[in-house]
């Protein structure tokens, strides 16, 4: 389970971040999630409370927007949204998308006290 891992890493830059800002309690932390980022999401809530207990980022709420996947369609020029990393564009059918988007794993937010 490398969230338990991505936990880790996340308290540690919140507690960074306390040190340089000056705050001494976390109340929320707002993540951002992309489809394609290879990350368990019930598994990152579970890690993220066993990781930060004992941390000044214990009790906070870990709330997570979960970003789609995202594609520019090389044959009709559209950033269009995907299910799957090598579905076909749903506006006309092609099979070759770069994709833009979707393995995003950004702290958006931090509440602090």
């Amino acid at each position: 389970m490398h969230e338990a891992a991505l936990c880790q890493r996340l308290v540690e830059i919140i507690e960074q971040q306390a040190e340089h800002e000056g705050f001494s309690r976390v109340l929320r932390v707002r993540l951002e999630i992309g489809a394609f980022a290879g990350v368990e999401i019930a598994a990152m809530r579970f890690g993220f409370t066993a990781v930060s207990r004992g941390t000044i980022s214990e009790g906070a709420e870990l709330e997570i927007e979960a970003l789609p996947g995202r594609a520019y369609c090389l044959e009709c020029s559209t950033e269009v949204v995907v299910q799957r990393r090598f579905d076909p564009c749903p506006q006309c059918g092609n099979p070759w998308l770069q994709s833009s988007g979707g393995d995003e794993l950004n702290i958006r937010e931090l509440e602090v006290a």
